[in-house]
């Protein structure tokens, strides 16, 4: 409906050119929209505010000759020219019904397009550091970095996904020592234990493994416990080794994979983080002051320079960022998205600071980042804080086993990154309309029941047929269906412009509730059922609601949400 609109529309501009209207070369950048409100019509263009200018008359004078410049077609049954000169169309019931058979075609395909161009895009999200279970932040960024990618991945872009493991640092050291307390027999009451140390119960049931020198097997590595209490470095290496697998599990259970994992220790091994660092005292954007070298990241928009290497010879976390990303730049991605925490606020000027004085053609606002803010969980309308697992915070395990992996990731990524998000367990946890994964879930299992109710009834469902006649078609529910899915491929296109998931969430709740309220009405009137007795207005409306399932089913794996037959 909306590309035949759009060609209607080139037609008119050709059109104005060929009557000197508008000059040969000109090209607006034609929008056609879905109007919010169907009492102004189906679909709607600002195309003549667009050419006011260079035509040099009023918009509502230009609309008027778009209009009339507008060739003949059955597919509008009306034009309306509104306000300061929108252009309203009214689109015929066979423009409308195409939608269907373009969804039955596409199947799986229906929302993808190839906008990308098979350009490389790396997604960087979840980098937790590796010193204990996943909390339900790190499942946030989880959710909602999976799900970029997979927006990415529909609109034809090349993606990575890549974790990055903070595997070096103080906080690593203070993983070490927390370990080997326990392995010593200390525990968090003890005097002896430091503040800074790790509390939660799984610390004494890594020190446990390394005591039995238990084998450590995930991805990339094969560690094995060497059971020396003294020895701190085996009891570091073990440690890491043991909490990475761990989060591997986590991520698993959440459906989450990755393509590649780097470690923040590698910088350091292979001479990364030094070599920028001497690239950048080369480009004149260093200085030392106080015992401490300093780069000048007021020249690149900072509102004050920031400590490079400190006094005793360590550099502050921002150094290897700037070398990660360098790194990055030079595998290939001239596009890279960090999906992290809020909290990582103050890193974005540095990080793009200390790019920029590199001078290596790195583009400026490299790399782009998406924040999400905190996550509060409620059971009850009291806050839960504490997980028996870690202790300190709710773990995305603990979520997960209890109200199941597709509510998690659902609740999680349903909205804006940068809002703050109350996850309500009992809410999640609930079959009622008030859940909204249930309640999408049900709109897909709803339209599967009546699919298995036809073969119990011994009917047949001939979708070729369905498809000669979507014209019967005409209940003001049916229209609004098809129109609620032709907005699914801009949709998917704008989502994944903005890395904005939470947009699929709302819309597939929207389309559930259309679905469910076409459900409805057949309640009250047989003759507005979805199984009728007239074969070929049966096969029509159950074609319709075939095309509705798989849109939801579409929508959902953007979202790494099942769509499930049964309920």
């Amino acid at each position: 409906m909306k590309d035949t609109l759009v060609n209607l529309l080139e037609q008119a501009i050709a059109q104005l050119k060929s009557t000197g209207v508008l000059a040969p070369d000109f090209s607006p950048n034609l929008q056609v929209t879905h109007t919010k409100d169907k009492a102004h019509g189906d679909l709607a263009t600002n195309l003549a505010m667009l050419l006011a200018k260079p035509v040099g008359k009023p918009p509502r004078d230009v609309a008027e000759m778009i209009v009339n410049a507008l060739p003949d077609s059955p597919a509008i049954t009306e034009v309306v020219i509104a306000g300061p000169g929108f252009i309203n169309f009214f689109m015929a019931q066979a423009a409308q019904s195409a939608i269907v058979q373009q969804v039955i075609e596409q199947n799986d395909r229906f929302g993808h397009n190839s906008d990308g161009q098979n350009q490389a895009v790396q997604v960087e999200f979840v980098s937790a550091n590796p010193t204990g279970p996943l909390h339900i932040g790190h499942g946030r960024g989880a959710a909602v970095g999976d799900s970029i990618c997979r927006l990415l991945k529909a609109n034809g872009w090349s993606v990575t996904a890549e974790f990055y493991y903070n595997d070096a640092g103080q906080q690593i050291n203070n993983l070490a020592h927390s370990v080997q307390a326990r392995c010593k027999g200390l525990s968090p009451d003890d005097e002896q234990w430091q503040p800074d140390w790790y509390q939660g119960d799984y610390i004494n049931d890594v020190a446990n493994d390394y005591m039995a020198k238990a084998a450590i097997d995930a991805e990339d590595q094969h560690v094995v416990g060497k059971g020396d209490i003294d020895d701190l470095d085996a009891i570091r290496h073990f440690a890491v080794a043991y909490l990475r697998r761990e989060q591997d599990l986590d991520l698993k259970a959440f459906a989450v994979n990755f393509d590649n994992y780097f470690l923040e220790s590698s910088l350091y091994q292979d001479g990364k983080v030094e070599q920028t660092v001497q690239r950048l005292i080369a480009q004149g954007y260093t200085y030392e002051e106080g015992g401490a070298l300093w780069l000048k990241t007021t020249e690149f928009g900072d509102d004050k320079d920031r400590v490079m290497r400190k006094k005793d010879g360590g550099y502050t976390y921002f150094v290897p960022d700037v070398a990660y990303h360098l790194d990055k730049y030079q595998r290939g991605f001239k596009r890279v998205i960090n999906e992290q925490g809020a909290d990582h606020h103050s890193t974005i000027t540095r990080v793009r600071a200390g790019l920029q004085a590199l001078n290596m053609e790195i583009p400026e606002g490299y790399p782009d980042y998406v924040l999400h803010q905190m996550v509060t969980v409620m059971r009850g309308g009291e806050e839960v804080k504490i997980s028996k697992r870690a202790g300190s915070y709710v773990t995305l395990r603990d979520l997960i086993d209890e109200v199941g992996r597709d509510a998690t990731r659902y609740f999680l990524a349903a909205r804006r990154a940068e809002s703050q998000l109350t996850f309500d367990i009992e809410l999640a946890k609930s079959q009622t309309t008030d859940n909204p994964v249930f309640y999408i879930q049900y709109a897909h299992a709803r339209v599967c029941s009546a699919l298995r109710k036809l073969t119990e009834q011994e009917r047949t469902f001939d979708i070729s047929n369905g498809l000669n006649h979507l014209e019967q078609l005409d209940l003001p529910q049916e229209t609004d269906l098809m129109d609620k899915m032709s907005q699914f491929p801009d949709l998917v296109r704008n989502a994944a412009k903005h890395c904005e998931p939470h947009v699929i969430a709302h819309y597939l709740r929207e389309l559930a509730a259309l679905l469910h309220g076409y459900y409805q009405v057949g309640s009250d009137d047989d003759s507005k059922r979805w199984i009728v007795e007239e074969q070929n207005l049966c096969d029509a409306r159950l074609t319709l609601i075939s095309a509705v399932k798989q849109v939801l089913k579409n929508g959902l794996d953007l979202l790494g949400v099942t769509a499930p037959q049964k309920m």
